[in-house]
């Protein structure tokens, strides 16, 4: 016999009934919202991110170009390849950032709002922290293979130009699953695995700095910003994840690398230790930095708007 729910309870469900509850709650407004702020921060600033992973990766190898810093690393690359090299590896960026944003706000709201019915009041900072991490989760299962393809891609050097591998997205998916397998497609899960709690982070201080702001206000915690104020808290909890989780994002960029070889994680932190010390693991984190802060805010202004605009167009 089963037991009465207490006034005032949810009634307990079983697993269908809470598959069925949190599928629910899935809106694609929230997809196309998030795949429309990936892709428009993408486009804007992929030429930092090719700079970030090449600053990353930078362990000595003789086959690398030398930088002296992030505006030499962008010249260098414009009088090679012009604008092309600066967008080396873009089609594939724009679909990771483009699926992974989508994805992410997609199981987030979901997984948010499924908690939230449950539990039948503002969620705490640590259900934020579990909803978003769950989400990054999910969204690394399906998108991990195209963030190898788009390593790859950057990383393919004009010094010699015979052992250019890749022709492009497909080419590289193509080869990378002949000649490694899906092995080969996930290299760099697990650290981007820990890379969730950046996400985690991230939504966390984002959510909770909304509610406290509105709470200072004296408005209600949903209630919608201006764009400076999206700007001003993407910024901040943007800084906050990658301030606290950056090392991650080295370990899995030499991982994916095909000119370098390593036995696990384990191994990419042990040589990185060894051979460059602590700043070994924030190599590439100022041009990270300075790509990232505004790619949030692009991201999290184009993602509000778009998504209000989708949700609020059928009240």
């Amino acid at each position: 016999m089963n037991p009465s729910p207490t006034p005032g309870s949810p009634a307990p469900l079983t697993l269908t009934g809470s598959l069925q509850r949190l599928f629910s709650h899935v809106k694609y407004e929230n997809l196309v919202a998030g795949l429309s702020g990936g892709v428009v921060s993408t486009l804007v600033l992929h030429p930092l991110d090719l700079v970030k992973i090449r600053f990353a990766v930078s362990d000595g190898l003789d086959l690398r170009p030398k930088y002296n810093g992030i505006l030499h690393c962008m010249r260098s690359v414009w009088h090679q390849d012009g604008l092309r090299g600066l967008y080396q590896g873009v089609t594939p960026n724009i679909w990771g950032a483009g699926a992974s944003w989508g994805l992410y706000f997609f199981f987030y709201n979901a997984i948010k709002a499924y908690l939230k019915e449950r539990r039948q009041t503002e969620l705490s900072a640590g259900e934020h922290l579990m909803s978003a991490a769950s989400a990054g989760a999910m969204t690394l299962c399906l998108t991990n293979p195209i963030w190898v393809t788009k390593t790859r891609l950057v990383l393919q050097y004009n010094t010699d130009p015979a052992n250019k591998q890749y022709k492009g997205m497909v080419d590289a998916l193509v080869k990378i699953y002949r000649y490694e397998g899906i092995a080969g497609l996930y290299r760099g899960f697990v650290p981007g695995l820990f890379g969730t709690s950046h996400g985690a982070l991230q939504f966390m201080a984002y959510e909770e700095l909304k509610r406290e702001y509105n709470k200072y206000r004296k408005m209600q915690s949903e209630t919608k910003l201006n764009p400076l104020e999206y700007i001003t808290m993407a910024a901040l909890s943007k800084i906050f994840a990658v301030a606290t989780t950056y090392p991650y994002q080295v370990i899995r960029a030499r991982l994916q690398d095909q000119h370098n070889k390593y036995d696990g994680v384990c191994d990419v932190m042990r040589r990185t230790w060894r051979n460059e010390g602590l700043l070994g693991f924030y190599k590439g984190m100022v041009p990270n930095v300075i790509r990232v802060t505004p790619a949030c805010c692009i991201t999290f202004v184009v993602y509000e708007n778009v998504s209000s605009f989708l949700l609020n167009r059928h009240k």
